[in-house]
């Protein structure tokens, strides 16, 4: 039988993070590409105790349906959060709980967006909602980064081109794939141009909790006077990768279509699982335990940049992030970034090509994306050489 896909799935393609995974069970793999918080951050012991108890007290409710908007207790407790710690005035915004902060980002461009309608994104920008906003149809246009955050220069320019576009869509903070970090006053003329040209902005956060070095910086959600800022967040990076629990806070005209869409998508998130991340905020310390994550991270981030600093040629550059996940190395053009990671993969160690993260996939790119959560520092130490002499 000869199969008809639809217009918009019919050119997307597989993950090109996901496809790195299928080659990291050879022996000695040694992975910078993915995603993962530490393994040693999961807080596993506590949550076998509440998952226990759970089971034993509350089962018929945790295996229960529930609404879609989120269990109550978990929603309360998460918008108290979102008050407390970046400064979102919860009382005028609605919080909903989603399957993981990808299910949020793709909510929000499924209730906002129309087939051909553009979403502005930093660029390089998170590949999963690169792919969300391609598989609705929508249109990802491209704005470049700088050291400090998306061009404001460029910013007004797509703008200007585009004046229908629908969404903007920003990683502020610890930016997925470039780990940097936008500066306050560009927050502030972002949300000025916003307003101005009047587009809505999804700030996606899932990594606001992860400064190890530095001073904070408010939430763009912060700044949010007039209903223009649709804020997603997960508990990924904070608890487990695995439950799929994030959340989205936003005017409550939009999130309750945004509930609408979820109906038809899952019902709702998994009940358990969200008991289980309330049950653990109730019981224990969620900021100390995520002051243990930003230590791991911390230690983890500095082991790979001094290796980096020791190892590579002087014309290869990085970031030098101050929280999140992840470092960006651009590659001198003498060296073609395509050839250094099929090598490198020769010799088992994983990037992800800088190519994989471009708004335009037909864009080519000097860089490529290192991932220092997932590796141990022996790991780290061993494949960044690695590295070092296949770029020597």
């Amino acid at each position: 039988m000869k199969y008809q896909f639809s217009a918009a799935m019919r050119d997307m393609k597989p993950s090109a993070i996901r496809e790195i995974f299928k080659s990291l069970g050879q022996p000695g793999a040694i992975s910078f590409a993915a995603g993962n918080p530490a393994p040693e951050s999961f807080p596993a012991e506590q949550m076998a105790a509440i998952a226990a108890d759970i089971f034993e007290n509350r089962a018929s409710v945790a295996l229960q349906y529930g609404t879609t908007e989120g269990y109550t207790p978990l929603r309360e407790l998460v918008a108290d959060r979102l008050a407390r710690r970046f400064g979102v005035d919860t009382a005028s915004n609605m919080t909903v709980i989603t399957s993981g902060g990808q299910q949020g980002i793709e909510l929000a461009c499924k209730t906002l967006c129309d087939a051909g309608d553009v979403v502005i994104c930093e660029n390089p920008s998170f590949i999963g909602a690169l792919n969300a906003f391609r598989s609705l149809g929508a249109c990802p246009v491209g704005v470049e980064l700088e050291e400090d955050g998306i061009s404001l220069e460029g910013l007004e320019a797509a703008l200007k081109a585009h004046p229908n576009a629908k969404l903007l869509y920003l990683i502020p903070t610890f930016q997925n794939p470039a780990g940097i970090t936008m500066s306050l006053e560009k927050r502030k003329t972002v949300y000025a141009l916003a307003k101005q040209y009047d587009v809505m902005i999804l700030e996606d956060n899932p990594y606001g909790d992860l400064r190890f070095a530095g001073a904070e910086l408010p939430t763009i959600k912060s700044m949010d006077t007039d209903g223009r800022v649709i804020y997603c967040g997960t508990f990924s990076k904070i608890l487990s990768a695995g439950m799929r629990v994030g959340y989205v806070c936003g005017p409550e005209a939009v999130v309750q279509k945004l509930v609408v869409a979820k109906q038809v998508e899952d019902v709702h998130t998994n009940l358990f699982f969200q008991m289980l991340c309330a049950e653990f905020m109730k019981r224990h310390d969620l900021d100390a335990h995520i002051d243990f994550i930003r230590s791991l991270y911390r230690e983890k981030c500095g082991c790979m940049l001094e290796t980096l600093d020791a190892c590579t040629p002087s014309d290869v550059t990085y970031t030098r992030p101050e929280g999140g996940l992840f470092l960006w190395c651009t590659l001198p053009k003498r060296i073609p970034m395509a050839d250094f990671v099929a090598e490198a993969a020769e010799r088992k160690v994983f990037v992800v090509p800088g190519t994989t993260f471009n708004c335009d996939l037909s864009a080519p790119s000097q860089s490529f994306r290192l991932n220092y959560s997932t590796p141990s520092n022996e790991e780290i130490k061993k494949g960044i050489a690695i590295l070092g002499d296949l770029l020597k």
